[in-house]
């Protein structure tokens, strides 16, 4: 109970510095939305969102699932306010995985640089930050609205066709699903997760 517990606060954890990081990013490209509603905050009060905080990731963990993923409340961003538009606010859904990624890195290298004088304890909650910080980087980066990854690859479309491939954003958690059921995508992120953790020497 206790190291599912860890795990889980782990997972808390790390969506919301991916959605602090958005937020601090979108600040600096000139949209204090997120800043002014307190959400650059690591209380995790304002982040929480009970579906995908707590429900979605609890299902996935009791259910042994080799793909576990949650989601803090996504921060506010108005992209009239950002000073590139569109190319802005790829930066700004970028910030998030690659903050999970760096996170997962720096956990990597402690491990790494200090295994031998760490506790056991402490080794495996690292390893831990690790893999749910590449599974929260590399899941985020998938085109699917509402992921961030969907916002990174409208900058390629036209105006008109982003509009209409972010109206899929009500039904992506559905299509994730769809893909992690019946497509090898589940099968290739997990794949991704593991060549990358051997690559971290891992």
């Amino acid at each position: 109970m206790e190291v599912f517990l860890i795990g889980l606060l782990i997972l808390v954890f790390s969506a919301i510095l991916h959605e602090i990081a958005h937020g601090y990013v979108a600040d600096k490209l000139g949209d204090p939305t997120a800043r002014l509603a307190g959400r650059l905050t690591l209380n995790p009060l304002p982040h929480i969102d009970p579906m995908m905080s707590v429900a979605v990731p609890l299902l996935l963990i009791l259910s042994g699932s080799p793909i576990v993923f949650g989601a803090a409340k996504p921060v506010p961003v108005n992209p009239i306010m950002l000073k590139e538009g569109r190319k802005d606010l790829a930066l700004v859904a970028l910030a998030g995985p690659l903050t999970n990624l760096l996170i997962a890195t720096a956990a990597a290298v402690i491990i790494k640089l200090l295994s031998q004088s760490l506790p056991e304890t402490i080794i495996s909650i690292l390893s831990t930050v690790v893999f749910y910080n590449l599974a929260l980087g590399f899941l985020n980066l998938i085109p699917i609205p509402p992921l961030d990854g969907s916002k990174f690859f409208s900058i390629i479309l036209p105006e008109r066709t982003a509009q209409k491939y972010f109206a899929l954003a009500p039904f992506g958690i559905f299509l994730l699903f769809i893909l992690f059921l019946y497509t090898p995508v589940g099968d290739l992120l997990h794949s991704l997760i593991n060549n990358t953790l051997t690559l971290l020497g891992l």
